[in-house]
């Protein structure tokens, strides 16, 4: 017999979504085209995420590095048609940090298997590596002493 929803009772889980964990844009941000148009995408999406002006990022970024970051070299970095001007490492840097923007992190790391995650997690993932390893231990302990039988009393 099945049972059947009660249409009075709320379900408290209807509409939770856990949180984001790894910092990632959406498939479709990046999707498709050579490396340096899907840079120019993810560019063009941190500056729209933060809610400030290219100019405010500029100047934030000028700021943050002592030296001069205009607006116009950032639409050049966030033009796939502008492939003669690329960020640099240290600018990519500050517009991470002057936009709060820590999925570009994660759009990096994808392209050698990794993701990027706040430092919080990190005692969390040593955890679940260093279980993983003393449980492969275990494991290999096991099929030694099956081999070994009784030669160890």
């Amino acid at each position: 017999m099945s049972k059947r929803r009660d249409p009075h009772t709320m379900d408290l889980f209807h509409d939770y979504q856990p949180p984001e964990v790894a910092a990632r844009f959406e498939p479709d941000v990046a999707k498709g085209g050579t490396l340096d148009v899907k840079i120019a995408r993810v560019l063009s999406e941190a500056m729209s995420r933060s809610g400030k002006s290219r100019g405010q990022i500029a100047a934030d970024m000028s700021d943050y590095l002592s030296q001069n970051v205009t607006e116009n070299m950032l639409d050049c970095y966030a033009s796939p048609a502008r492939r003669d001007h690329k960020i640099t490492l240290e600018r990519f840097i500050a517009l991470i940090n002057v936009t709060g923007c820590h999925e570009l992190l994660g759009f990096v790391c994808e392209f050698s298997g990794f993701v990027a995650v706040p430092s919080r997690y990190a005692e969390v993932i040593q955890l679940w590596q260093t279980e993983e390893r003393l449980a492969e231990l275990e494991r290999r302990r096991s099929a030694l002493r099956g081999r070994v039988g009784g030669l160890l009393k």
